[in-house]
């Protein structure tokens, strides 16, 4: 964390826990001036967006001629992706494969959220198990690590098996539930470091881990970002961005026609994620999601800033629920309470402390910006 003095942005919540932040005279973020001045005037969710939207149908429906399922949807149980895959199949008339990754740490609710969707859709669901081994010796290693990032294994699986399966099966289009509208501010990288770093997550595992990865998904940011788009062809596309999407209102109607059941927050469909975002980050670092979740929903006007400062005054954890969760976590890793906690109380690191590829991420976001291929957080 930064050693400056405590500012908070006066039009949304983000503050000086992120250390790269700015500000301008009238008190306004970089996160909110780079929102209106880049984001918001290349978003178009109007006619434009509907063109673009028919367009993209029109191409998967074609390229998927012929074959059992014309793209594949990522579904994590949480709302984007369940709401992206009721439109795939009601509005846009669409045939996906739902594709799930169970990385070990479903929660229940989660669960049978993907089961209502699937079955009421009547749609076929694959999922890919990832060996629960080497997915606990690597999560084991990023907390020996120090690091702030500890879900990075976890994610950086969803992705690269997905990756791995449309190539395999010559799937032309990805379908993701990333959008602009509850994620427009992105996540400053010290809390959470790009997912698909090979080189880092191999240096992590090389220093902590104690076993081979033998069955581990491995991608790379090259892979997906150049050798899948442009080489074989496979596009990651998010449709959520070329229409009106207000988060509450997915949540009404997801849960009156299924049945579908909400989360106390944004990516607690993995229990996991749960503890690391709602008590490892807060607690051990003083980062809290909640306020990047919140001031996407400020921008597009989907909550008050008064409501968010009202939510962040509150502990990002439940108080009553960590000790189960944390001992949940710890049983769930093979370790003992206290072995968990000693980690902990490791020295903080950052992912400037190993190896990694941020030079091309970097050069990748200037390139894609100056494009107009990239429209989202300065990050």
């Amino acid at each position: 964390m930064s050693n400056r003095s405590y500012q908070i942005c006066t039009n949304c919540a983000m503050d000086t826990t992120d250390s790269m932040i700015t500000f301008d005279d009238k008190g306004i973020c970089d996160h909110c001036n780079t929102y209106y001045t880049h984001t918001l005037p290349n978003w178009h969710t109007g006619q434009r967006g509907e063109v673009k939207l028919s367009d993209l149908v029109d191409k998967i429906k074609q390229a998927g001629k012929g074959k059992d399922f014309d793209c594949i949807i990522g579904m994590s149980g949480g709302i984007d992706s369940s709401y992206l895959t009721y439109i795939a199949k009601k509005k846009l008339g669409l045939r996906p494969l739902v594709f799930h990754v169970d990385a070990g740490w479903n929660s229940q609710i989660a669960v049978n959220n993907i089961e209502k969707l699937v079955d009421k859709l009547g749609l076929d669901l694959y999922t890919e198990v990832i060996d629960w081994e080497e997915m606990k010796d690597l999560q084991l290693a990023f907390f020996k690590s120090g690091v702030p990032h500890i879900d990075s294994p976890q994610d950086y699986s969803f992705f690269a098996t997905m990756y791995k399966f449309a190539e395999r099966y010559d799937v032309k289009h990805i379908l993701t539930g990333g959008n602009l509208s509850t994620e427009c501010v992105r996540n400053p990288v010290e809390w959470m470091y790009y997912q698909s770093d090979t080189v880092q997550l191999h240096d992590i595992h090389k220093k902590f881990g104690t076993r081979p990865l033998v069955n581990f998904p491995i991608t790379g940011i090259l892979k997906h970002k150049i050798y899948l788009p442009y080489i074989k062809g496979i596009k990651t596309v998010r449709p959520l961005d070329y229409a009106p999407y207000i988060k509450q209102d997915a949540i009404d109607l997801l849960t009156k026609k299924f049945g579908w059941q909400p989360y106390p927050q944004k990516h607690f469909e993995s229990r996991f994620t749960k503890f690391y975002e709602g008590y490892w980050l807060p607690k051990r670092f003083g980062y809290d999601t909640r306020i990047v979740q919140y001031s996407s929903l400020i921008l597009t006007g989907q909550m008050t800033r008064e409501k968010a400062l009202e939510k962040l005054s509150k502990p990002a954890y439940d108080e009553d629920m960590i000790k189960h969760d944390f001992e949940y976590v710890a049983t769930k890793l093979g370790i003992t309470i206290d072995e968990l906690q000693s980690y902990m109380d490791l020295p903080k690191k950052t992912y400037k402390d190993y190896k990694s590829q941020q030079l091309i991420y970097d050069l990748g976001a200037k390139v894609l910006k100056s494009l107009g291929l990239e429209v989202g957080g300065k990050r």
